[in-house]
């Protein structure tokens, strides 16, 4: 089990990193979470889970124990799955996500692509003893706005198609959030609002 990598950042983008740790690039999928609290980083140090199945062996990473473990705690439940875990933590906060599994708050969890009903409540359930205290601060900083709409929206797109959308409905998505958007919106910030349109 590989527990965490330390080093070189490669690559980044809003679903997965590169890190090089002694030569070996290891490809890592990451939340939004991480990619905001990875920021231009150098030498980088992420916290991981490896989900191994018969054709693939899939690397998680996190910037923090919280979220990692807010994400095995989602792995436990039936029905959720490491794609579908790390969809709920681009879509919400760690923080929001706990508050919402306190408060009962299906609603909210429903609200993220490929959750249904009986999951938000199967996740509400069986988590409800074993989350931390609302308002933890578990979220990071927003990421600064960045200049080019199209850069962004392109970047965006991919995401969100990496993500599972079907590339129509991203680019719904995306020009929905961008017509209702007055000032410049952070890659983070459009493509969190484009999950929560769908």
């Amino acid at each position: 089990m590989i527990d965490y990598l330390n080093g070189k950042l490669v690559y980044k983008d809003p679903t997965h990193v590169i890190i090089d740790v002694q030569g070996i690039g290891y490809h890592v999928k990451i939340s939004l979470q991480t990619y905001t609290e990875i920021k231009d980083e150098e030498q980088i140090k992420l916290l991981t889970y490896l989900h191994i199945k018969e054709d693939a062996h899939t690397l998680f990473g996190f910037k923090h124990e919280a979220e990692k473990r807010l994400f095995l705690l989602l792995l436990s439940i039936n029905g959720v799955g490491p794609s579908t875990g790390l969809m709920i933590l681009s879509s919400l906060s760690s923080a929001e996500i706990e508050q919402a599994i306190l408060a009962g708050d299906v609603a909210t969890i429903q609200h993220v692509k490929g959750i249904g009903t009986k999951t938000a409540q199967r996740i509400i359930l069986e988590l409800k003893d074993k989350v931390g205290k609302p308002g933890a601060d578990t979220t990071g900083e927003p990421i600064g706005f960045l200049k080019s709409n199209n850069k962004i929206r392109k970047e965006a797109l991919q995401a969100l198609i990496t993500l599972g959308f079907p590339k129509a409905a991203a680019e719904k998505n995306i020009a929905n959030v961008l017509k209702k958007t007055t000032a410049e919106i952070s890659l983070e910030d459009l493509i969190k609002a484009s999950l929560k349109t769908s």
